[in-house]
This record gives structure tokens, C-alpha cells and sequence, in this order.
């Protein structure tokens, strides 16, 4: 069997955020019950890989994509009880149906009481079963949330900061400049002007780059 050799490119600004909650090494055993769409996906794979097929660059990307999702998957499937984490968050049916609001409606300003009414559990019920998995408050996860949200539109749209904050819920931009500060521990205008010049510095590197021979 020829090996099959591969990579995901995380971005760049929030990549750390999956990485650092995986193992360095997901071993899926053939007894798995994601074995058998892992093999269906693999072999669809070097179909397109060895196939000049019209689109088969974009149809390779989308099934790597599902493959790491598969994988993820079956980790979670298999790996017991995980330290407390998003991760771990992801696998806890209980608590999936806060996370989907909280992900769905960021800018939400959402209450305790509504999440754990969500999850059919009593606001002290909700807020430790949250924290023993997650590892902080629900209300501390949605803020880092946002930041999140916010460094990458930040960095990939060309919004004003006061709007970035407005679409996160903060209605001024002194209060949502505080936040992205507290969280990530720079300004948010700080942060934009790095990303360009970073971006500037790449694009003169590129362009000053002997042509590839």
C-alpha cells in the first residue's frame, strides 16, 4: 500500500485555537465505526488526485476538509473524557444546543437563564456543568468567542473597528476595544495595522523573489 501524504493549513490568527486542543497523533483503528468513511474518502481522494477531472482541485480541498472533520470525529468517539476545553464543549451533548445559540448569535446579548433553559437545566445546573467541561463560565467562553470573531474581521474585512464591535453586540467602541484588549492583550486598531503591515512586508517579499526556475 502506497503511503498518502497531506496537510490542513490552519489560519493563521486562530489555528493555535484547534491545535493546541489535539493530540499530536489521531490513530483511527479499522474496527472504528468512521473507518469505513474514512477509507470511502481516502480512496475518493486518489481518484482525484490521479484523474484529470475537471474541478478535481477543488473536489480534493472539500474532501480533505471532510476528512479532518471525520477524524474529529471519530477522536472524540474514541478518546473517553477530555480535560476541559471547546473541545471537549463539542463532544457534550448536553450542552450543544447552548453552543449553537451562542455561535449562531454572537452579538446576542445572551443570559444565563435563556442557555440553560435552552440545555433543560436550572441556572446553577448549567453554569457548573459548563464550567467542568469547558473550563470557564459561559459567559467568559462567549466574550472569547467574539474575539475571536473579531480578529478575523479584523484581518479579513475592510469594517471600521466601531462595526466590528456593533456586529459583536458592544455598543460603543471604547467598550469593545476594552474587551478585545483584555482577552487577547492588544487594541484592536494595534492589531489591524500589524496584520497589514505583516501582509505589506509579504507582498514586497513576493514580488522582489527571483521567478521560480
Amino acid at each position: 500500500m502506497r503511503p498518502l501524504g497531506g496537510h490542513i493549513a490552519l489560519n493563521a490568527g486562530n489555528g493555535d485555537f484547534l491545535a493546541s486542543a489535539l493530540p499530536p497523533v489521531i490513530h483511527v483503528r479499522a474496527s472504528s465505526p468512521h473507518a469505513s468513511d474514512l477509507k470511502w474518502l481516502i480512496e475518493k481522494l486518489v481518484r482525484e488526485q490521479t484523474q484529470d477531472k475537471l474541478g478535481a482541485r477543488t473536489a480534493s480541498t472539500h474532501i480533505a476538509q471532510l476528512m479532518l472533520v471525520e477524524l474529529l470525529r471519530a477522536h472524540l468517539a474514541a478518546s473517553g473524557v477530555f480535560p476541559p476545553g471547546w473541545l471537549r464543549a463539542l463532544g457534550n451533548a448536553r450542552l450543544a444546543p447552548s453552543l449553537r445559540m451562542m455561535h449562531g448569535e454572537p452579538g446576542r446579548d445572551w443570559t444565563i437563564e435563556e442557555l440553560a433553559s435552552a440545555c433543560a437545566m436550572s441556572r446553577t445546573t448549567f453554569s457548573l456543568h459548563f464550567k467542568t467541561s469547558v473550563g470557564v463560565t459561559p459567559i467568559a467562553y462567549l466574550i472569547e468567542w467574539r474575539m475571536r470573531l473579531a480578529e478575523r474581521s479584523l484581518r479579513e474585512s475592510g469594517l471600521s473597528i466601531a462595526s466590528v464591535g456593533r456586529s459583536l453586540g458592544y455598543t460603543s467602541e471604547s467598550a469593545f476595544s476594552h474587551a478585545f484588549k483584555r482577552i487577547l492583550g492588544y487594541a484592536p486598531r494595534s492589531y489591524r495595522a500589524a496584520r497589514r503591515d505583516s501582509a505589506r512586508r509579504l507582498r514586497e517579499g513576493s514580488e522582489g523573489a527571483p521567478p521560480p526556475s
